[in-house]
């Protein structure tokens, strides 16, 4: 499920004093799973539609604006068509909730294909005959048929909700798709942010840089994230 977290100005949280490991216990999360290989949805948050309501139709809780969906909709279409050098064909939104990325992405690039991929069962049964939603979570990318890779793999706040040990495994099944630049906006314990914290994981940026490392990924700024056959292709200065 994307998650609903919005940076906001004034101090950082406080970094955690010593290194942070995966946990040992199985507190289900959005697209948490098992210690086993049993790789069906499990969470103890409920993905209603209340929660839809509250975070994103709720006047006074609601986290970001049409404008700043379109915002990073173009950011994250412009990165990958920068890589690419072309436009994008196809995109695979991993978390998708409603699939908010899909309009959009039409009004853009209207020839494009979407594919979004939801844990949540009410967001899938409402609205993915009409985005093209499949139930299912980062962990089970492989196993969806999908027909990647795609030129555009989002994964919007999200990552920052898993534990290391499940983080870790899910950069691995992300990268497989992508064929252009993964968009994966996400938070650290350096960042204020406002929003859903519950199940949030305090962990440093560093991490996250080692984890996507681990998985094959290579920075290019701006939460964009690409394979090293394509960053080799790309000046020094454009990748991290």
């Amino acid at each position: 499920m994307i998650g609903a977290l919005i940076a906001r100005w004034g101090p950082p949280l406080q970094p955690p004093t010593s290194n942070i490991q995966p946990p040992t216990s199985n507190i289900a999360v959005p697209f948490s799973r098992p210690t086993t290989y049993d790789l069906r949805p499990t969470t103890l948050k409920n993905y209603d539609q209340s929660y839809f309501d509250h975070w994103y139709r709720n006047p006074r809780h609601r986290i970001g604006s049409r404008a700043d969906l379109d915002r990073s909709v173009a950011l994250a279409v412009a990165l990958a068509e920068g890589v690419l050098g072309r436009e994008i064909e196809s995109v695979l939104d991993v978390g998708a909730g409603e699939g908010r990325w899909q309009p959009v992405l039409q009004r853009l690039r209207p020839g494009s294909r979407y594919a979004g991929v939801e844990p949540s069962e009410w967001a899938v049964r409402r609205w993915g005959q009409r985005r093209n939603l499949r139930q299912g979570s980062l962990l089970d990318l492989a196993e969806l048929g999908l027909e990647g890779p795609f030129d555009l793999v989002i994964c919007a706040d999200v990552l920052h909700y898993l534990p290391t040990a499940e983080l870790r495994r899910g950069l691995r099944a992300l990268a497989d798709q992508v064929g252009g630049i993964a968009f994966c906006p996400l938070f650290t314990v350096e960042d204020d942010i406002d929003g859903d914290r519950e199940e949030f994981q305090r962990r440093r940026a560093s991490t996250y840089r080692r984890c996507f490392a681990e998985a094959g990924l290579i920075a290019v700024g701006m939460h964009g994230w690409t394979t090293s056959t394509i960053a080799a292709s790309l000046a020094r200065l454009e990748r991290q």
